[in-house]
């Protein structure tokens, strides 16, 4: 299962983005978005995934959610 970007709550901060260590977050202007394809969850890499660390909103949450 991937990540999503929750784009209500999401400050466009670009946390996320510099810190996915498999390229999957991208954006346009201001709205975030997570590559499912490409979305691992940092398994084999990290404890957990990194966006969800480090989003200072909470945005990142897993995409069943």
């Amino acid at each position: 299962m991937a990540y999503k970007i929750d784009n209500e709550t999401c400050t466009s901060c670009g946390d996320c983005e510099e810190n996915c260590p498999n390229g999957a977050i991208s954006h346009k202007g201001t709205v975030y978005k997570i590559n499912p394809a490409k979305c691992t969850e940092c398994e084999g890499e990290h404890d957990e995934p990194q966006c969800g660390e480090i989003c200072p909103s909470g945005s990142c949450i897993p995409a069943a959610a």
